[in-house]
């Protein structure tokens, strides 16, 4: 069994919130993440949520401002939220120090390019490591997992969807970056991290995916009105056009007066995840 080193534990509405480190063969670093299990019958098997955050996060945002335990624990869900990037004095940054490339900002791919393809490899830590490795440790049911995330998080949580249908019953995002192949912030990461050829760009591209074919289930989308990020990085509109072109499933929710904070996401964490329950019956 892989060895994973608890460093939190809470008790929370009836269940555990954990935090725990390990070393990822993935990233080739040490990788942190929280993990709620709700209150549960011994040898009972449970549905699982994933939990993808934003740039310049970590495992603790969701964690301390998201306000999902309350719903977990009245659904049954685990929620599992892992880190943004690799992290470490070896891990390289962005040189001008930039918020969106580099440290909290590994935007859920596999880097190709130096000096980023040693470390940044979240799209297999995400897609296969981390899975396995709760599987192994956590009262996990791997036929009921869906999964969520938040601006790049959406982003990432759209993709890794839209790529593996057969493990994920839906997905959600709460102000997903849409497009990143037609915006700066995705523009400037995937450049970076997988090189210049934007054919190289599509399968971490959800409206590209969606184009060239990709379905899943079941997606949720709120995004707020009032979200300063909305018109240039966001783009939610080029989302609904590539579904309602496909005939794929969107439920898009624009909440007036929100913005991009955790104020926006802990309004409909709940709904989300009775959302995801419903799904994950």
């Amino acid at each position: 069994m892989a060895v994973i080193e608890q460093i939190e534990a809470h008790e929370s509405f009836g269940g555990v919130q954990h935090v725990y480190r390990h070393r990822s063969s993935a990233t080739g670093t040490d990788m942190v993440f929280s993990v709620f299990v709700p209150a549960h019958k011994d040898g009972e098997r449970l549905p699982v949520v994933w939990y993808l955050s934003g740039l310049t996060c970590t495992h603790a945002n969701v964690m301390e401002k998201g306000e999902y335990r309350r719903a977990c624990a009245e659904h049954g869900l685990i929620f599992i939220a892992p880190d943004t990037s690799p992290r470490g004095e070896q891990v390289p940054d962005d040189p001008a120090g930039a918020y969106d490339f580099g440290l909290g900002a590994g935007f859920y791919v596999d880097a190709t390019q130096a000096p980023y393809a040693a470390n940044y490899k979240m799209w297999s830590y995400l897609t296969d490591e981390l899975p396995a490795l709760a599987l192994e440790h956590f009262p996990i049911d791997a036929e009921r997992q869906s999964i969520m995330g938040h601006s790049m998080g959406g982003h990432g949580a759209l993709t890794v969807a839209l790529s593996h249908p057969d493990r994920y019953r839906a997905v959600s995002a709460f102000a997903p970056i849409c497009a990143p192949s037609q915006v700066p912030w995705g523009e400037k990461a995937l450049g970076g991290y997988l090189g210049q050829d934007r054919t190289a760009w599509r399968r971490h591209d959800a409206v590209a995916l969606i184009e060239d074919g990709a379905r899943v289930a079941d997606i949720l989308v709120d995004q707020g009105a009032a979200d300063p990020f909305l018109s240039e990085q966001l783009k939610p509109e080029l989302l609904k056009a590539a579904c309602e072109a496909a005939g794929a499933p969107l439920t898009l929710r624009i909440q007036q007066g929100y913005d991009h904070s955790y104020y926006f996401i802990s309004t409909f964490m709940a709904e989300h995840l009775a959302w995801h329950a419903e799904r994950l019956k």
